[in-house]
């Protein structure tokens, strides 16, 4: 939703790159070209105006003056004033100290409020809450029905006792549900009320009738974030009409403008608290607004994807997968696979990629990549006997045509699979070698490698790092082996270093010598190690 806003604010403040110092005319332009962004982005005008006011004012201070830094000091300005825009610090949901908590939805019709009252009640129950889903529209056609289907998907029950479709009390129906959930023990209480295509008084009398019956601890104000600068004026008629504590943004996964998500908060002063941002019920996250102003100044969301990564990876098959990789077993396809799939269910990749700094230069190549690749692999990689998983080296010509008409794809498409899995076999090995043993885990070849196989890398002798050899000479030979035993009881090293070493942790290891730092040769490493070193 943000791109179009993101790629001119970060275009303007490009300007500004390499200068070592900035004139009142310099911010002048780039505050002008972020004000035509924003009010193309549909930002309210009074908003647009209070956020260039302030950063003028701030960029043209003292701490932009004496900045090593001019241009970097802006961008900073620019990010603290978006934040600032988007409600400052993330917001709280009031709990109730005797449960339920009740939560009112309102909103217009078309919001999206009984799909996001399922996604909602369906993160609730994700952070360990009861919730129950209370049917109070009754007046749009199969309400009721498609908050029952909703609720089933999420695995959360639904109160509704009227069919709906005009039929019914809402306001007897919320009360009615917070006493079910009283009864039925559960903390949570989410109500869902009707909208209408237009802001009028019935509806507004409604919504504040059932507010007046259930006290709700929580109004969470839904609001279509395609709407554009209407949203402000909506927004503001709600809060005067009925009041709301919270906001919540659905649709900004659209191809809007994101004017609704910049203005509502500086018009309304209540924080936007959580944001649908797809069609799927896991498509729903708190809303930051730190991390949002760094999207939208292509800084990326590592915090968001990293959250999103430890909600979806399988704690136990990534341990199976470290101790497999620490015994030295081979990398298989299986293995290959199963990171897949988790990848695979984390969710939308291209959001996943998106939320990387730097995206935004790339995004022609990210909107261009191919998520159905992923489906591929998993066709491909099942279309194999066990025994080519595992020992990808027996999968000859008339094999890979077996595969490609078993996974309906290519020959070719199978060549790449497996150049693919070479590739990533051959950095798994590197890092088995580095942690075998019983070692520190460590690039293979290099300190902390596992001191229970064979070193590839070479051990210094006392005499400035030459191998030392066994004398023909056998009289010679016994006075050496003599004058090594001699030194080892008197504690002396005959290896690298002198003492007998340590463990890793600090902890002695006396049957250990100290790994020989000095001859330690990066040019040991396999390629792609070299690569995340930072090599050629």
């Amino acid at each position: 939703m943000f791109n179009n806003l993101s790629d001119r604010i970060t275009a303007s403040l490009k300007g500004l790159r390499g200068q070592g110092r900035l004139t009142e005319a310099d911010v002048d332009k780039t505050i002008r070209e972020i004000r035509r962004a924003l009010l193309d982005a549909d930002v309210a005008v009074s908003v647009v105006r209070t956020f260039t006011g302030r950063v003028r004012e701030r960029a043209l201070g003292e701490e932009v003056s004496k900045a090593l830094n001019p241009a970097q000091q802006v961008v900073k300005i620019v990010n603290d004033e978006l934040v600032e825009v988007l409600g400052g610090a993330t917001g709280e949901l009031h709990w109730a100290k005797n449960p339920p908590t009740v939560i009112m939805l309102a909103g217009l019709q078309g919001a999206g409020k009984t799909t996001l009252a399922g996604k909602l009640a369906k993160w609730m129950k994700s952070e360990g809450h009861t919730p129950l889903l209370v049917a109070s529209d009754l007046q749009r056609p199969n309400a009721v029905n498609q908050l029952q289907i909703v609720g089933e998907r999420a695995g959360v029950p639904v109160f509704a006792p009227e069919p709906g479709n005009g039929v019914g009390d809402p306001v007897l129906v919320a009360m009615n549900g917070v006493s079910t959930a009283q009864f039925q023990q559960h903390d949570v209480v989410i109500v869902d009320t009707a909208g209408r295509l237009g802001i009028d008084e019935e509806m507004m009398q409604q919504a504040r009738d059932i507010r007046d019956a259930v006290n709700p601890h929580e109004t969470l104000f839904v609001v279509d974030a395609m709407i554009g600068q209407d949203a402000a004026r909506v927004a503001e008629s709600f809060r005067d009409g009925v009041g709301f504590t919270g906001v919540v943004l659905s649709k900004l996964d659209g191809d809007a403008r994101g004017g609704a998500a910049l203005s509502i908060t500086g018009v309304t002063e209540r924080p936007i608290l959580f944001a649908s941002t797809g069609e799927s019920l896991d498509d729903f996250e708190r809303f930051h607004p730190d991390r949002m102003a760094n999207r939208i100044l292509d800084m990326g969301d590592v915090l968001s994807l990293i959250e999103q990564a430890e909600k979806s990876f399988d704690q136990e098959e990534a341990e199976k997968a470290a101790k497999k990789l620490a015994s030295g077993e081979d990398f298989t396809l299986d293995d290959f696979l199963s990171q897949m799939q988790q990848l695979k269910n984390m969710g939308n990749i291209k959001k996943m990629l998106g939320m990387l700094p730097g995206m935004g230069q790339h995004r022609e190549a990210l909107d261009n990549f191919d998520e159905s690749e992923i489906g591929r692999i998993e066709a491909i990689i099942r279309s194999m006997t066990p025994e080519e998983r595992n020992n990808p080296k027996v999968i000859n010509g008339s094999r890979r045509n077996r595969i490609a008409r078993g996974s309906g794809t290519t020959v070719q498409q199978i060549n790449q699979l497996l150049e693919r899995f070479k590739q990533a076999q051959t950095m798994m090995k590197s890092m088995g070698r580095g942690m075998a043993g019983g070692g520190t885990p460590a690039m293979p070849g290099g300190p902390g490698m596992g001191m229970g196989k064979k070193s590839r890398g070479k051990q210094a002798s006392p005499k400035q790092g030459k191998k030392s050899k066994s004398s023909k000479n056998p009289a010679k030979a016994a006075r050496e082996q003599a004058e090594a035993a001699r030194k080892a009881a008197a504690g002396e090293s005959t290896g690298a270093g002198a003492g007998t070493g340590g463990s890793a942790f600090g902890g002695d290891a006396p049957d250990q010598p100290a790994p020989d730092l000095s001859s330690f040769d990066p040019s040991q490493l396999p390629p792609e190690m070299q690569k995340l070193l930072g090599g050629k």
